[in-house]
């Protein structure tokens, strides 16, 4: 199969490369080489067999020159992270959506009809809680005045009752709750409603947190497990906000890149006008500050710091029930937690300048 990867040269979408050509696939990499996350503009180093294209997916013009004899395209290209502040909407926005946009509308126009898309978990907001009143509730926005006060757990909105966290599954109802989980649900609804209009089929794969050797390092764009590992390259101690007790499920990279390479041999069998959503868990659900500390151990770096600090955009728990994408797309997660950080503690990171070195 020829499959075009936008984004290729990032994180998840070098490895993604890699484990399409190691199955045999012919792999089209096409990717603008963003500062943020390659600050000298240099290619990382992509298997020999892979065709690299230079160009940004909000360029119609380059888009339908990448298209040319593709049979599939896995969409990786976005800006990820939380972000800084409110001033990142407009950037997030355009490579995003617009990018996102501009791709759909050159695949109609190519008659590529098969996509898998990079989504992500924060479209869900908060994950699933359970009432032991009121069943299944959605929390109400974090108020700053809870924050303050060291507050973190969300009440049950009815009756003020503390939530016992659960697994989210993909009918879950969307409820970002920042400018990036807009924008990643916005790109789901912008292939969807070209998958109806040109009779396309797309499998969304919602990402749980992702990491893994290649993350980038010293940025306020990565996850939170590069920002750790970041930390103890410099000398420092990880900085974990809130208590800790945030709840994730932390999935390797490697592990991605498997849901993608099924996720693609799946998607032509879909029927036309169809779209469906995947999440992308390791099924084991570990707390922030819990991560921070296997990874430090692992590192031989300095215990981690819990400081009550918060960002007001983040969620307090999330974590996946991958039940669909194990029974639908036989996928299942190969790297546990121990051993993804024990690798993780010593991996090589892209450094500054975007050069993969070992802190």
């Amino acid at each position: 199969m020829e499959i075009l990867l936008t984004g290729g040269a990032g994180f998840i979408g070098s490895a993604i490369a890699a484990r399409l050509a190691a199955a045999g696939h012919r792999v089209r990499v096409l990717d603008a080489l963003l500062p943020a996350v390659h600050p000298d503009g240099r290619v990382p180093e992509l298997p020999a067999d892979v065709e690299f294209h230079h160009g940004d997916v909000r360029d119609g013009a380059v888009v339908a020159a990448a298209l040319r004899g593709v049979d599939a395209v896995c969409h990786q290209a976005a800006m990820v992270g939380l972000g800084l502040d409110l001033a990142d909407a407009p950037e997030y926005v355009g490579c995003n959506d617009l990018g996102t946009a501009v791709l759909l509308s050159a695949m109609a126009g190519a008659g590529v009809r098969n996509l898998v898309l990079a989504g992500s978990m924060v479209v869900y907001g908060e994950g699933r809680y359970l009432c032991a009143e009121h069943g299944v509730v959605a929390p109400g926005p974090r108020l700053v005045a809870d924050l303050d006060a060291g507050r973190f757990e969300p009440p049950c909105p009815r009756c003020g009752a503390p939530l016992a966290p659960g697994l989210v599954t993909e009918d879950a109802a969307p409820d970002p709750r920042n400018v990036y989980a807009v924008t990643k649900l916005s790109q789901e609804l912008l292939a969807g409603a070209w998958a109806r209009a040109c009779g396309g089929r797309v499998l969304t794969l919602r990402y749980h947190n992702v990491y893994g050797p290649g993350m980038p390092r010293d940025t306020p764009y990565a996850g939170v497990a590069s920002l750790f590992r970041s930390a103890l390259a410099r000398g420092e101690a990880p900085l974990v906000l809130e208590d800790g007790g945030q709840r994730r499920d932390f999935v390797h990279v490697a592990d991605v890149a498997a849901a993608n390479l099924a996720a693609l041999t799946a998607v032509a069998g879909r029927p036309a006008g169809s779209a469906r959503a995947y999440n992308v868990g390791s099924g084991e659900v570990h707390t922030v500050g819990g991560m921070a500390r296997a990874l430090a151990a692992a590192y031989g770096g300095p215990e981690p710091v819990v400081c009550g600090q918060y960002r007001l955009g983040d969620v307090r728990h999330v974590t996946a029930d991958s039940t669909r994408l194990r029974t639908e797309l036989d996928w299942r997660p190969k790297v546990g937690f121990a051993a993804g950080m024990a690798e993780f503690a010593t991996a090589p990171l892209r450094g500054a300048g975007g050069a993969l070195g070992v802190g």
